[in-house]
C-alpha cells in the first residue's frame, strides 16, 4: 500500500519530470510491503517499511540508497556521487542516477533494488 504525505511549502506544481518517475517508481514499489511517500531532498523520497530507500530528483534523476561496500561498484554502474546542496557530499551511503539512465523499466527496477538491498547494510 502507497501512503502519500500531504505536500508542505509546495511552491506550484511539481517537475514534468519529478512527477514521470514518482508514477514509475510506485508502480515498482508496489509489491514490497509498507511503502510511504515524503516529500524531502527536495523530491519525494520512498520509505519501504519506514526506512528510505529512494527519492525521485525535481529533474527526474533518482537518489539511491546504497551500500557503502558496494558504492565504487555502483559508480561503475552508472551511478553518481549524490549531493546535498552544491558543497555537501551525502558520502558513500547515497548516488544519483541521472534520468538518462533510468530511462528503462529494467534499468529503474536495478537501482530501486540497490536502495531496497541497502536498507539492511550496516552503516
Amino acid at each position: 500500500m502507497t501512503r502519500s504525505a500531504p505536500a508542505r511549502g509546495a511552491a506550484g506544481p511539481a517537475p514534468a519530470a519529478r512527477d514521470a518517475l514518482v508514477q514509475r517508481l510506485r508502480e515498482v514499489l508496489r509489491p514490497h510491503g509498507d511503502v510511504r511517500e515524503v516529500r524531502m531532498f527536495g523530491g519525494v523520497s520512498f520509505m519501504v517499511d519506514e526506512q528510505l530507500a529512494v527519492a525521485a530528483g525535481r529533474d527526474g534523476s533518482l537518489l539511491v540508497r546504497t551500500d557503502p561496500a558496494r558504492y565504487d561498484d555502483l559508480l561503475l554502474r552508472g551511478g553518481e556521487p549524490a549531493w546535498m546542496g552544491e558543497d555537501r557530499p551525502m558520502g558513500r551511503g547515497w548516488l544519483t542516477v541521472p534520468r538518462p539512465r533510468i530511462e528503462d523499466d529494467g534499468d529503474l527496477a536495478y537501482w530501486v533494488g540497490v536502495g531496497l538491498d541497502a536498507r539492511a547494510a550496516p552503516r
